[in-house]
């Protein structure tokens, strides 16, 4: 008999022979790596390469060695796939995916199609032992047909462009399903009700999209088994019903910005036992809420609830509520905190692993807790922003430095003293410090060189003095954000010896900063944003400013710099704002300045000479025109017409001439517009009543321009993995926000130079005519101005009567037509005027009852002199003489003009009255005997009446 091992060694050997010849390959199907061959022909780029060159049968038989393709090891079938992002950066065209092709996967287990851009996958999946399917970070036009799956265990199908529930309802035949993932997608309107009949989900995420209705719609409160819930950004609405307390085994719920109103059930959170996570951010509840709800719960690391309305109560103290567990993660934004007596939590005293604590703008009145650092040495993120933390900051620890601390916010309070020396030594990973808006003082300490990671820091609006250390300019190399506005420092701006070589926005106006401006700045050759306005910088603008090619704002107002500007201003290609007002400039703009990005020009109160630029005809772009107060000469230009989006034209206190040019009835949407102190003349067009003049604008205007500024979002990793695994503040992010750099513009109004600034430029409108030769009437047609605030037309040559159109100006608050020459009676229905509360027809002609209603009960005789024939019914007296307007005992003495017309008409007057009683007087005598007695005497008389 042959020997046995031999005859088992020879059945091995036949075996793999059979399953060789029978399959043509040792690992996976032939059958599933023709399949794979045809998917990946069909992610093929336009110009005929693969993104999975390890795909090729003839390098490699074994399709279970190929990259993104997992095996199960006991048959060797398919049973993952890996396809995220393929397609997405290395492609632009969109690509049809048959469905068909993963009919024969038919162990496949796992599926990911993320991150690529299928605009098609319509056909039925018959995978019917498939339990994972991941289809997220795709383009499809709507939800496949996915009701064969019946064994289906997770499907995940964010980031997606999906938009109908058509086939939704297929999907309740997945009965087995537990992962069910729909965020980042463009879904809208309700939940179907069909939702509920997913018993066995165990994770639910409908994140990032469009949908509203309240949370009884859908189904949400049958999920009885979801261990973690995710709703947050939609438009949800109405308040949590308490039926989600039913959801027993939450770990995890996400309810953050949408539109939940109401008042906070504290039955749900008392059922809610397993909770780990919970936000409720960006909602509008109101009433009070008691954290002693949570007093059943063993296990809650994370809290998150920033309010919108700012009316909530949330009490942490009666009486005090100690959790179980320790809080990693807890963030409390805009309520009202422990009223009245506006504590820190108590249970902070007793927290060793807080990772994130933001308790900004909830009315804290305390000293500042410097030892929430010293007992969290793993926190990550301190915010007490906007709060009254009064004393200084202490926190001082060589022994036990915080390494994990990275953002540090304490602004808005009323914190003093100074900062300690070794900060940089303490906290030396810190990437954002913002310590604005309190009364610290004190120079910088010399240790924030220390702080290489440092991105962001803020001391602006505080007390600090000296110059800046020569180890900060030095040290700080990966600083991008530099705030220092408002405070008392001085030296120059930036040494020589400077390093910050990654600064992005310089922020120093206000200060006490010297000397021309330093080459220091050379070494921050990524400058955005330079504001160096008002300080006391002298000399000339250097031409080495032009290597600062990225600039998109100056602003260097309110200096004493001189000369011409530069002509390597011509280099910065993408300037948006632009602001030298307030120096002493001279010449003009170079006429090479790229102004097709600009959109906010401010000149004024310099020395400019000549025309208005022709070179701004190219900036169609700009918002803001301020050339007030130079030496501007010449009329306005026809081609203003060109700047289709000016909404500030400010070119008051020059020596332009000449009229007003049609053209400038077509910049529809200006709202403010200052021609005053010129030597404008001849009528005014009419037409300048389709100028908007504070009505919507025809496009949408964005005052001001965006710059750079951190403002560190820190969200809260929860995910249900594939393993079940729930993940808390495991991740700390930090995203650039584009805020709006406020916009100035400085506007007469109310007899007194006002300064409007940010979002009320929106809502604030003029028209400023003031000193210039204008004659002729006042056109009626401006008083279909509607929307306009301040109407100035004073000191002027305007004739005639006050249109009566005028009590068509509901909006306005400032009308001056003093020192003109207007007749008539002032209109009666200007009492309408409800909002008006400066007004003046001073100095005019005008006759007549001044009204006596409403507004025009607050004016005194001011608002009226020099208007003799004007009167006052007071009383129910009658108007006559002695209500006449006579001028204030305050006032200066009336000088009047010489008016040739009234001398004239005052002499032919009296010599007509000569004559006719001369001649009536000769009559007389004639027909009479005494007639030469009585002629002797009436000689005598008037000769006596003459001298």
């Amino acid at each position: 008999m042959a020997n046995p091992c031999l005859f088992c060694l020879w059945l091995m050997l036949s075996f793999v022979v059979l399953q060789v010849q029978g399959d043509g390959s040792v690992g996976c199907e032939v059958e599933e790596r023709r399949a794979l061959l045809r998917l990946r022909d069909v992610f093929k780029y336009l110009n005929g390469t693969t993104p999975l060159p390890s795909w090729d049968e003839e390098k490699e038989t074994d399709c279970c060695m190929w990259e993104r393709v997992k095996c199960d090891q006991s048959n060797h079938h398919v049973t993952q796939l890996y396809l995220r992002g393929i397609r997405l950066w290395s492609s632009s065209d969109d690509f049809f995916l048959n469905a068909s092709l993963f009919l024969p996967f038919r162990e496949l287990q796992n599926l990911s199609l993320d991150s690529n851009k299928i605009r098609g996958f319509h056909e039925v999946l018959n995978l019917s032992k498939l339990q994972v399917l991941d289809l997220s970070f795709n383009w499809f036009d709507e939800i496949p047909s996915l009701g064969l799956l019946r064994s289906l265990r997770i499907l995940n199908m964010g980031d997606n462009s999906i938009n109908t529930w058509s086939h939704f309802e297929e999907l309740t035949t997945l009965k087995h399903l537990e992962l069910l993932n729909f965020a980042f997608n463009y879904l809208s309107g309700k939940v179907p009700n069909a939702l509920g009949s997913f018993t066995a989900l165990k994770f639910l995420s409908f994140e990032y999209n469009n949908l509203n209705g309240s949370l009884i719609d859908g189904g949400f409160c049958k999920l009885r088994n979801l261990q973690e819930l995710g709703l947050g950004f939609n438009t949800f609405e109405g308040r949590i019903p308490s039926c989600i307390g039913n959801l027993t085994s939450l770990r995890t719920l996400d309810l953050q910005s949408n539109y939940f109103t109401g008042t906070l059930p504290s039955a749900i959170f008392s059922t809610l036992n397993l909770l780990e996570y919970l936000s409720l951010s960006f909602n509008y509840f109101e009433g009070s809420f008691s954290f002693n709800s949570f007093g059943n719960n063993s296990k809650l690391e994370g809290f998150e609830l920033e309010n919108f309305n700012n009316t909530m109560m949330v009490n942490t103290e009666n009486p005090p509520w100690m959790p179980q567990s320790q809080i990693k993660i807890f963030r409390l934004l805009n309520c009202k905190l422990n009223e009245p007596s506006e504590n820190l939590p108590s249970f902070l005293l007793k927290q060793r692993e807080l990772l994130v604590l933001d308790l900004s703008h909830t009315g804290v009145r305390e000293i500042l807790p410097s030892w929430l650092l010293i007992n969290n040495s793993n926190m990550k993120v301190l915010n007490l922003a906007g709060n009254l933390l009064t004393g200084s900051f202490t926190y001082n620890n060589h022994q036990t430095k915080n390494e994990y601390l990275r953002m540090l916010d304490v602004s808005m309070n009323q914190i003093q003293g100074v900062l300690p020396h070794s900060i940089g030594v303490s906290c030396p990973s810190l990437t954002v410090l913002n310590m604005s808006m309190n009364t610290i003082q004190g120079g910088i300490p010399p240790s924030m060189g220390e702080l290489t990671d440092l991105i962001s820091l803020d001391l602006s609006n505080n007390n600090f003095s000296g110059e800046l250390p020569h180890e900060f300019v030095k040290g700080c190399i990966s600083l991008q954000i530099l705030k220092l506005e408002n405070n008392n420092l001085q030296g120059r701006v930036l040494p020589a010896n400077s390093n910050m070589s990654s600064l992005e926005y310089l922020g120093l106006t206000n200060n006490r900063f010297t000397g021309e401006l330093s080459r220091g700045l050379l070494n921050s050759k990524s400058l955005l944003v330079l504001d160096l306005s008002n300080n006391s910088i002298t000399g000339k603008i250097p031409n080495w400013i032009g290597y600062l090619s990225n600039l998109k704002a100056i602003v260097l107002s309110h200096n004493f710099l001189q000369g011409p500007i530069p002509m390597s201003f011509c280099k910065v290609k993408e300037l948006g704002f632009l602001d030298l007002s307030k120096n002493k400039f001279t010449k003009t703009i170079p006429a090479c300045l790229n102004v097709l990005s600009l959109r906010y020009l401010h000149l004024h109160g310099n020395e400019f000479t000549g025309f208005v630029p022709k070179l701004l005809s190219e900036a169609s772009a700009l918002v803001t025109l301020d050339m007030r107060n130079n030496n501007l000469f010449g009329s306005i230009p026809n081609w203003i017409s060109s700047l289709s989006n000016l909404r500030f034209l400010l070119l008051g206190g020059n020596q332009l001439e000449g009229s007003i040019p049609s053209q400038l009835c077509d910049l529809k949407n200006v709202s403010m517009l200052d021609l005053s102190s010129n030597n404008l003349s001849s009528f005014l067009p009419s037409c300048l009543h389709k100028v908007l003049f504070g009505s919507k604008p025809t496009f949408d205007v964005m005052v001001g321009l965006n710059i750079y500024e951190w403002f560190p979002g820190y969200p809260l990793i929860s995910t249900y993995s594939y393993e079940s695994q729930l993940q808390i503040g495991q991740s700390l992010e930090y995203d650039y926000d584009v805020p709006v750099e406020e916009e100035e513009v400085e506007f007469v109004t109310k007899s007194r130079s006002e300064l409007y600034k940010g979002n009320v430029l929106k809502y604030m409108s003029g028209l400023d005519l003031s000193f210039n030769n204008f004659t002729g009437p006042i056109p009626h047609e401006i008083g279909y101005l509607s929307d306009i605030h301040t109407l100035n037309l004073s000191h002027n040559h305007f004739i005639g009567s006050i249109p009566t159109t005028f009590s068509n100006l509901k909006q306005i608050e400032c009308l001056d037509l003093s020192h003109n020459r207007l007749n008539g009676q002032i209109p009666q229905d200007l009492i309408e005027l409800h909002f008006l509360s400066i007004f003046s027809v001073a100095f005019n002609n005008l006759s007549g009852r001044i009204p006596d209603k409403n507004q025009f009960l607050t004016f005194d005789n001011n608002s009226y002199e020099g208007n003799p024939l004007l009167c006052r019914q007071l009383l129910g007296e009658s108007c006559n003489s002695s209500s006449s307007i006579e001028p204030s005992s305050s006032s200066e003495p009336i000088i009047e003009e010489n008016d040739p017309f009234k001398d004239t008409f005052v002499w032919s007057f009296i010599a007509s009255y000569i004559v006719a009683f001369i001649a009536s007087v000769i009559i007389f005598l004639c027909c009479t005997d005494y007639s030469e007695r009585l002629l002797m005497s009436v000689r005598a008389k008037f000769v006596v009446f003459i001298f």
